[in-house]
């Protein structure tokens, strides 16, 4: 990519960052861009790109099965995701782990449920790259608590309301290193396991 951000739509990759493209910040909006609030990742990846940071890759990719080799040789991952956790939706949730921390126990993070295989999400992608050395040094989700994943819809009201809270998160990861609090309109939570889809809503992710 070039010094001036865009969005990448990312459907294979190959090969590990190396050099200059290894220090720089990748930002992962995850999700599907036709199925209601799962299209919360790419919309805060546009909403990203439209500031145009020099040095940081921004892409838009479904399937978290991939995640392992478009992140490999990378310093920092942003992954921006529709989650399930239980919570009020539009609420905000990170989470943050690395190449340097413990295992993350499967109920960390929300599975995506994408692709047809719906027990293998981030959870899975995160610790199958730590099994193989390939885990960056800090990979954060930055996730936000969906409503529906009906198909042809857009993000619900509470969804799209929360965008803006999403975004400043992720600025904050990208420039400063660390997360603003405030920038959640609601108190964070960690969310418990995402159930799939498909089973649960009648749409697969």
């Amino acid at each position: 990519m070039t010094g001036m951000t865009e969005v990448t739509e990312v459907t294979g990759v190959s090969g590990a960052a190396t050099g200059a493209v290894a220090g720089r910040p990748l930002v992962v909006g995850l999700g599907s861009p036709d199925r209601g609030d799962d299209a919360v990742g790419p919309v805060v990846g546009r909403a990203l790109a439209a500031h145009h940071l020099p040095g940081v890759d921004v892409v838009a990719h479904e399937d978290p099965t991939d995640l392992v080799e478009l992140w490999s040789g990378r310093e920092l991952v942003v992954v921006v995701d529709a989650v399930r956790s239980g919570s009020e939706p539009g609420t905000l949730v990170v989470v943050e782990t690395g190449a340097g921390g413990e295992r993350l126990p499967e109920s960390a993070w929300g599975r995506t449920g994408r692709g047809g295989t719906h027990a293998f999400g981030l959870a899975s992608a995160v610790e199958l790259a730590r099994a193989l050395r390939r885990l960056p040094r800090r990979v954060v989700l930055v996730g936000v608590e969906a409503r529906s994943f009906d198909h042809g819809a857009p993000l619900s009201a509470p969804v799209a309301a929360a965008v803006p809270a999403a975004l400043e998160a992720v600025l904050a990861m990208v420039l400063g290193g660390g997360l603003v609090v405030a920038a959640s309109p609601r108190p964070h939570a960690e969310p418990e396991s995402r159930r799939g889809r498909e089973g649960a809503d009648g749409v697969p992710g």
